[in-house]
Order: C-alpha cells, then structure tokens, then sequence
C-alpha cells in the first residue's frame, strides 16, 4: 500500500505539468472567443443604428413625394372635370387637351406605381431590421447546446465539437435542404398563359398566382392580376374579378392592362346589378384613359344604357 502511494506520488508532479498547459491554452481560448464576439456584438449593434436612422430619413422622403404625387393628382382630377364640361357643352377644341392630360395622368400613374414598390422595399427593410433585432445574441461565457454546460442527458448535435462518426472523424451536420428556385418569370407567364387560352383555369390560375408572388414588383405581375380576374369573370364568380380589377388598379396603375381592369370591372359591377359602380367606373375609365379602346366601349355601354357618358356640370360645383 505504501509502494502505491509513493507512485502515485512520483507521477503526480508529472501530471500537474501536462494538465497545466491544457487548462490554460483552454482558458485563453475561451477569452479571446469572448473578446471576439464581444466586438462582433458592438459591430452589429452599431450598423442596426445607421441603417435605423437611414431608414427613418429615407421613409421621410418617401412620404414627401408620396403626398406631392397625391396633391397632383387631386389637381389633375379637377382640370379634368373642367374639361369634361366643356367637352359636354359641346366645345370640341378641348381633345387635344384632353389626350395631353391622358399622357399626364399615365405619368403620374407611373410614378405612383414606383412610389409603391419602393414604399414595398422600405417596409421590407424594415422587416428584415426587426428580425435582427428580436433575434437573441449569446453573451460572453454562455454555453452552447451541445457544449460542456448542458442539461443532463442531452445528445450531441450532429457537427458539434466533439462529435464523431463510427471512424472517428469529426461529424458534420447536414446541410439544409435548398428551397426550389422559381422559374423566370416569362416562362412562368408564358406556361401560365397557355393554360388559360387553353380554359384550364385552375392551373392558369396558381400559375398566375406564382408570378405575383415570385415577381411582385415585375410589370408581368400586373397582368397575372388581370387574368386572375378574367378567370373569375369567365367562372361567373363577379365578385371575385371585381376584386381582382381592383388590385390591378391598386397595385399597378401604370400597367398597360389598367384601362381593361377598367372596363371589366365596371361591365362585372353592371353583372350583379351594381348599377351606380358600373356608371361610375365606365366614367373613370373615359375620364382617364379617353382615347383608348376600352374607353370606346365604355362610351358605347353607356350609350346603349341611356346614360350620360359624362355627369352633369352642375355635380362637380356642389
């Protein structure tokens, strides 16, 4: 007994000097990993701060331009109705006034759709900001899931220091599933089209719906919405396609399908009896798209109604 105590006492200097410098190389690792992501910290918290106050600058003139555009087009519909009294009184040199106010209302509609899709990046900035910040950060000499430190009876993860496989090589962790890239977007419209001409509506019409919601800010969006409200207007769903014109003129006003979103919409309106909304948009679209052939239509439906093609002068007085 007294022979094994003296070895164990012999071995013991030994074995101090071999743990010694593990324990310290360790413990230096462990600050120089904190140090790190203490800096890493003090980074991000610091980019969150310029791109929040960027953010908040660029919203301001965002809304700057957004109420300027608003106020032209409030100015814009009051000329117009000007003209159209004239017009109605019978004074004929006012067409080419009234093309030239198209051509200003077409501008303006463009760029309030570009207002918009900016405003859609912005608030998608400002989602991703969010997501940033609520995200939880480790602090300096927490321990990680799978590191020393954790709960009792805990399996590794796959990939984690420490891990290995059956030959003793370190484990690495799967690689995440890729998520299936949409195709382009004209091959998405073309394919997407096809199956509506061909009156295969329920496949045209997620087609249709993939292209808006893959390619929301592409111009072939405004078109999918149309159709999506033609397929309605086909089924006999009024209802639907009138909701679906709406997003068209909502959404895409300077799309070349907003004077057809028009009519349809008001001709859909007229369907269920919705007489006054099918009057007042076939009004809007001779208003604002004058010279196109939705609006020959539109003259043509009203006439065919008995009804004014324009209000009288006296309602825009009241």
């Amino acid at each position: 007994m007294r022979k094994t105590v003296a070895s164990l006492a012999a071995f013991a200097p030994l074995l101090l000097c071999f743990c010694a410098p593990q324990a310290h190389a360790v413990s230096k690792e462990i600050i120089q990993l904190q140090t790190q992501v203490q800096q890493l910290q003090d980074a991000l918290t610091t980019l969150q701060t310029n791109q929040t106050q960027q953010f908040a600058v660029l919203q301001h003139v965002v809304q700057q331009i957004s109420d300027s555009v608003n106020q032209m087009n409030t100015t814009m519909t009051t000329l117009q109705h000007q003209v159209q009294a004239q017009d109605e009184a019978g004074n004929g040199q006012v067409t080419q006034l009234s093309t030239q106010m198209q051509g200003i209302n077409d501008s303006v509609d463009e760029l309030r759709s570009r207002i918009d899709k900016l405003t859609a990046q912005l608030q998608a900035i400002q989602s991703q900001l969010q997501n940033i910040n609520t995200q939880p950060t480790a602090q300096p000499g927490q321990t990680a899931p799978g590191q020393p430190g954790e709960q009792p009876g805990a399996q590794p993860q796959a990939g984690q220091l420490g891990t290995t496989d059956q030959n003793g090589q370190p484990a690495t962790a799967p690689a995440a599933p890729q998520q299936p890239q949409a195709p382009p977007v004209q091959q998405l419209y073309q394919s997407a089209m096809s199956d509506y001409n061909a009156a295969r509506y329920d496949l045209a019409s997620s087609e249709f719906g993939d292209v808006i919601r893959n390619y929301p800010q592409d111009d072939l969006a405004g078109n999918a919405q149309f159709y999506l409200g033609e397929i309605a207007y086909r089924q006999g769903k009024y209802s639907d396609a009138i909701k679906n014109y709406e997003l068209v003129l909502q959404q895409f006003p300077g799309n070349a399908k907003a004077p057809a979103a028009e009519l349809r919409k008001g001709e859909a309106e007229l369907s269920i009896d919705q007489r006054e909304a099918g009057i007042r948009d076939l009004r809007a679209l001779i208003a604002r798209y004058p010279q196109t052939p939705e609006a020959a239509q539109a003259r043509s439906r009203l006439n065919g109604m008995g009804v004014r093609i324009y209000p009288k002068p006296s309602a825009y007085h009241e």
